[in-house]
C-alpha cells in the first residue's frame, strides 16, 4: 500500500495530501481512498487517517490546492511562521478556516476559506514548502476580518508578542492599504495595540479595564520597583495615575505553588502603596462582576495618602524588553534570559 513521505525533518509528523492513483504508485488507489484508511483533505487530495489534524497539518492540507503567486494568510500564515497565540481555534473548541488568498476563482471547501483580494508577489515567502504572505499582510487581514474589534486588537498584540511587526509597521502598512473590505476596524485596532502584551487574556483584561471600567488606559508588563532599584514584581497591567495593578490568573495560577507565588507578589504591591485586582477564567462569566470589583479597587487606589515606595522607571542596571524594537535588538541569550518570563507566562 502506498504511504506518503513525511513533509520534513523540521516538521515532523505532518504529511503532504496526495491525489488518488489507479496504479498504488503515487498514491493510493481510489477504492483504498474510500475506505477508513484514508481522509479527504480537499477534492481529489487525501492523506492517511491516523494523521492528526493540527493547526500546522491544517494549514499543510489547504496550501495543497494553491498555484503559483497564491499563498496562505492570516492566523495559519503567522503560526506556521512560529508566532504564538495563533492557534486556529475559536476559543480552544471550534477550529477555524485557513485562509487562502487566490487569483482565481478558487471555490471554499471545508477546512480553508478563500480571498480574492489582490496579492503581489513580494508579499508571498515559501516557508517549508508552504506559501505564506508576510507577517504584516497576515496580520492585518487577521484584523480585517475578525468577527469583533476585540479580536482584532488581540491578533494586532499577539504578533507583536512574538516580535513578528511593531505597531509602527502595522501603522505604515495600514496606511498604504485603499479602502478594503475591514480597513476601519483595523486602524480602530491599531489605536488599542500593545506591543508587550503577553496573552490574547491579557489584552482582553486590558479592554475591560478601559471599554468598560471607563479607567485610564493601563501599561502592560511594566516592571514595578522600588525607589533604590530592587525588582518587585512584573503586573500583567499598570495604571500607573491610580497606583493600581491587574493581574490575570489562567491555568498556571491554580497550582498551591501558584496560588502561593501571587498572594506574595500581591502583599509586597501593597506595602509599596499598590492596589491590587485580579481577575480568573470564571469572571468572563460575569464581567460586569468583575468590573464592580475593578473600580472598587481604583477607588481603593485612589484614597492611598502619603508617598509613594515604588516606581515603573527602571534602575540603569535593568535591560528593558517592553517594546518589539528592543526585544528585536536582543542575542539568542539575551532572548532566553530575559523573555522566559513571558514564555512561562
Amino acid at each position: 500500500m502506498f504511504v506518503p513521505p513525511p513533509l520534513s525533518d523540521r516538521r515532523p509528523g505532518l504529511v503532504r495530501p496526495v491525489r488518488q492513483d489507479r496504479r498504488g504508485l503515487d498514491g493510493p488507489t481510489p477504492g483504498q481512498a474510500r475506505g477508513p484508511r484514508w481522509r479527504t483533505t480537499s477534492r481529489g487530495l487525501v492523506v492517511p487517517a491516523a494523521v492528526e489534524p493540527t493547526p500546522e497539518q491544517r494549514t499543510l492540507e489547504a496550501s495543497a490546492v494553491l498555484r503559483e503567486d497564491e499563498a496562505v494568510t492570516g492566523w495559519a500564515a503567522l503560526h506556521w511562521t512560529g508566532c504564538a497565540w495563533f492557534a486556529g481555534s475559536v476559543d480552544g473548541v471550534e477550529d477555524r478556516d485557513v485562509p487562502l488568498v487566490a487569483r482565481r476563482h478558487l471555490v471554499a471547501q471545508p477546512g480553508f476559506s478563500v480571498s480574492q483580494e489582490f496579492l503581489a508577489p513580494r508579499e508571498i515567502a515559501v516557508v517549508d514548502g508552504v506559501p505564506v504572505t508576510h507577517a504584516l499582510r497576515s496580520v492585518v487581514f487577521e484584523m480585517r476580518n475578525a468577527a469583533t474589534l476585540a479580536d482584532a486588537v488581540v491578533a494586532l498584540d499577539m504578533a507583536c508578542y512574538s516580535d513578528a511587526v511593531s505597531l509602527s509597521e502595522v501603522a505604515a502598512y495600514v496606511d498604504a492599504l485603499g479602502p478594503v473590505v475591514g480597513i476601519q476596524q483595523a486602524r480602530d485596532a491599531l489605536a488599542e495595540g500593545e506591543e508587550n502584551s503577553w496573552s490574547p487574556q491579557e489584552t482582553r483584561m486590558r479592554g475591560i479595564w478601559s471599554r468598560r471600567a471607563g479607567l485610564a488606559r493601563p501599561r502592560c508588563n511594566r516592571p514595578v520597583f522600588t525607589l533604590d532599584g530592587r525588582h518587585v514584581g512584573t503586573p500583567d497591567l499598570i495604571g500607573p495615575g491610580l497606583g493600581l495593578v491587574g493581574q490575570y490568573n489562567g491555568s498556571a495560577h491554580l497550582s498551591l505553588a501558584g496560588a502561593a507565588a501571587d498572594i506574595k507578589v500581591e502583599a509586597a504591591y501593597r506595602d509599596l502603596g499598590l492596589e491590587a485586582v485580579t481577575m480568573v477564567a470564571s469572571d468572563w462569566y460575569d464581567v460586569d462582576d468583575f468590573v464592580d470589583r475593578l473600580l472598587s479597587a481604583a477607588r481603593r487606589a485612589r484614597g492611598h495618602s502619603g508617598p509613594r515606595g515604588w516606581t515603573i522607571e527602571p534602575p540603569p542596571w535593568w535591560t528593558p524588553t517592553t517594546t518589539v524594537a528592543q526585544r528585536r535588538a536582543l542575542g539568542e541569550a539575551e532572548k532566553r534570559r530575559y523573555l522566559r518570563y513571558r514564555r512561562a507566562a
